[in-house]
């Protein structure tokens, strides 16, 4: 598992910022922030990845090139994850993208609640480099859901897991139910609350950057 904020860096700023209720009305700036968080954990990833050399040629005679090689899809949990994943995409440019509708249904009495999902869309997972990303790991058990069904698609080579904000609870989920994935956060927060929220988290993703949802 990855933590960004363990390190000491620029990406400390943009997390304080993220947070910074007299910051948060600034939709764009909130945004712009999110993608910065995705550039950088993209970055991270990068180090782990497979290249191949090439001879390329400038216009001054031959130089060896580095490639990637192994194919990317990243995947993205709709709506709060458009910023984060324009993030990844920066970087990963040639990468196939898929999109996932899921969000938390009506909670019951006893403040559980059940995972709806209701669109995807994906290329062929079949062999290849999977990021699936979220900028909130809450409880992982949207994550988990969106998971299982792109397994559809075919069996990734690996899969790796980002979030912006995760909780303990969140982590230890995924680790259990999703022991192949690897993790790449930004930080992890004190705890859940009884309704399920990160705290201190920085409030709802979604709304910050696009406005408030009916």
């Amino acid at each position: 598992m990855f933590i960004l904020s363990h390190t000491p860096s620029i990406a400390d700023r943009f997390l304080t910022e993220l947070r910074d209720t007299s910051l948060q009305t600034d939709r764009m700036r909130f945004r712009r922030n999110i993608e910065r968080v995705g550039e950088v954990l993209a970055y991270e990833i990068s180090k782990t990845l497979t290249y191949r050399h090439e001879t390329i040629h400038t216009p001054l005679g031959p130089a060896r090139g580095t490639l990637l090689d192994q194919p990317l899809v990243l995947a993205t949990i709709l709506r709060a994850s458009l910023p984060f994943h324009q993030g990844f995409l920066h970087l990963f440019d040639q990468a196939e993208n898929a999109f996932v509708g899921a969000y938390r249904g009506p909670h019951a009495q006893d403040d559980t609640f059940q995972v709806e999902m209701d669109y995807i869309a994906s290329p062929s997972l079949q062999d290849k480099t999977l990021i699936l990303m979220d900028p909130m790991l809450a409880t992982g058990r949207s994550l988990e859901k969106v998971y299982q069904a792109l397994l559809q698609f075919g069996t990734p080579a690996q899969v790796h897991v980002a979030a912006v904000i995760a909780s303990p609870e969140g982590v230890a989920h995924i680790q259990d139910r999703m022991p192949e994935c690897r993790l790449w956060l930004g930080t992890v927060d004190s705890h859940l609350n009884e309704h399920f929220y990160i705290v201190p988290g920085l409030g709802d993703a979604g709304d910050l950057a696009f406005g408030p949802k009916e």
